[in-house]
């Protein structure tokens, strides 16, 4: 589903920039000699996990910049509009040359080994749609400047290592559609700022250890949320009943948190869900029989939730149900023990 949603983003973005669409593309920037000399200087902090690597030869300035690997060019312009290296077997800093590629729109390394803070010479980069800087081993605090980014849609900082608390200036990119900060060294209060991003339709900040309550206007400032994702965190409170509003929700993960209170009904008109995943908090009552509205789910864990009675029937009658987790509560009823355990979505 988001690779279908990144992969369509690219092909526009090299699309738009090859005809200078772009607003950003009529400022008054140097040549592509400036680009060469930006991605000289990269490959110059790049350590390769072989010597013979494709970049440590075909990156040469024998050859022009648009002819190397990872590299697109706008076809009117000839300026470096993307650089696509994941899953290259390389990794080093960023250095602060990067940011003078000023018609980059498209930046993906994700799956190396790049560490180090991330330079604040990036946030020249105005052109930028996409970041993808996950599974690296970038430190620090995620960099405020990343608000500065006029046009950012796709920001993804999985599985690194940054820490404190999320900056506010998040909630200044009115662009953003997907943010994922999973798997780092994150903490403090966050919800708010993030309530600033009508267009958000992905938020996956699951495994970091941030606290706070889900806002009760969550829906109204996130109209468009498809997958909310903060599992394995410190997040308490009770789950506001108007989370039922996000009609557009596709995944709901909010397990192995502190969560309280009752499991609000309204869930059950979130008619496009496919996975609810609520196990590992401290609800009380029972599981709300209006969850058997949802004729999409196929995944429901609710282990270890604290939640008694009688299991709905209901349930058992959604059809494209393929895995239910209900063990280490109070329940009873058909399949009190959760046997259906098909799959478990640890990696949301």
């Amino acid at each position: 589903m988001e690779k279908t949603w990144l992969t369509a983003l690219v092909v526009v973005l090299v699309f738009l920039a090859q005809y200078c669409f772009l607003p950003c593309l009529a400022m008054n920037v140097p040549n592509s000699t400036t680009d060469q000399s930006a991605l000289l200087a990269f490959k110059s902090y790049i350590t390769f996990d072989h010597p013979d690597h494709i970049l440590a030869t075909n990156w040469s300035s024998a050859t022009s910049v648009c002819d190397w690997i990872g590299v697109s060019c706008g076809k009117r312009h000839y300026r470096v509009v993307a650089l696509n290296l994941p899953n290259m077997g390389i990794g080093g800093t960023i250095p602060p040359h990067i940011g003078n590629l000023s018609f980059l729109s498209y930046f993906n390394i994700t799956s190396n080994t790049f560490h180090g803070h991330l330079p604040s010479e990036l946030a020249r980069l105005h052109c930028l749609n996409v970041v993808d800087f996950g599974f690296n081993n970038f430190g620090g605090g995620v960099p405020s400047w990343f608000g500065n980014l006029p046009k950012l849609q796709y920001l993804r900082l999985e599985n690194n290592r940054f820490t404190g608390s999320v900056p506010p200036s998040i909630g200044n990119i009115s662009t953003l559609e997907y943010l994922n900060l999973k798997s780092n060294f994150l903490e403090g209060r966050v919800l708010e700022e993030i309530g600033h991003l009508p267009k958000l339709k992905t938020l996956r900040m699951a495994f970091n250890n941030l606290s706070g309550s889900l806002l009760k206007d969550l829906c109204v400032f996130l109209p468009k949320l498809e997958i909310l994702a903060l599992s394995w965190n410190e997040f308490d409170g009770q789950i506001p009943s108007t989370l039922g509003e996000c009609r557009e929700l596709q995944i709901l993960s909010l397990s192995y948190n502190k969560f309280s209170g009752f499991i609000p009904k309204a869930i059950g008109n979130l008619t496009f869900l496919q996975i609810l995943y609520l196990g590992g908090n401290i609800f009380k009552g029972e599981i709300p029989q209006e969850l058997g509205s949802l004729h999409s789910l196929e995944m429901l864990g609710m282990e270890s939730a604290n939640v008694t009675g009688l299991i709905p029937s209901s349930i058992f009658n959604i059809s494209s149900l393929k895995g239910l987790i209900l063990y280490t509560n109070n329940l009873f009823g058909k399949s009190a023990k959760g046997n259906r355990q098909l799959y478990l979505p640890f990696s949301i």
